[in-house]
């Protein structure tokens, strides 16, 4: 159970860490998305542990797919994206 906390803490910082450095001016504070990914991937591999009860491929794989979309949920518009559309009359 160790092992695949301290496994997952670090898949989720490594996407963090990689999210950081792939697209910095769409993000918030480097901290802020180190935290998230890690917590978010602590979070998945409790839940995914929970639901199958054991098994190291499923709990990592959980805790990727949470890490994930928890870093999503910070990413801003990109600069180009801001224009809004009309709708013709």
């Amino acid at each position: 159970m160790i092992f695949e906390a301290l496994a997952s803490a670090l898949l989720g910082l490594a996407l963090a860490w990689a999210a950081v450095r792939r697209l910095p001016h769409r993000l918030p504070a480097a901290s802020l998305v180190l935290t998230t990914g890690t917590a978010g991937a602590l979070f998945g591999d409790f839940v995914t542990h929970t639901a199958f009860a054991s098994g190291l491929l499923p709990s990592l794989t959980g805790a990727v797919v949470v890490a994930t979309a928890s870093l999503s949920l910070l990413l801003r518009p990109s600069a180009g994206r801001l224009r809004e559309r009309s709708i013709p009359a």
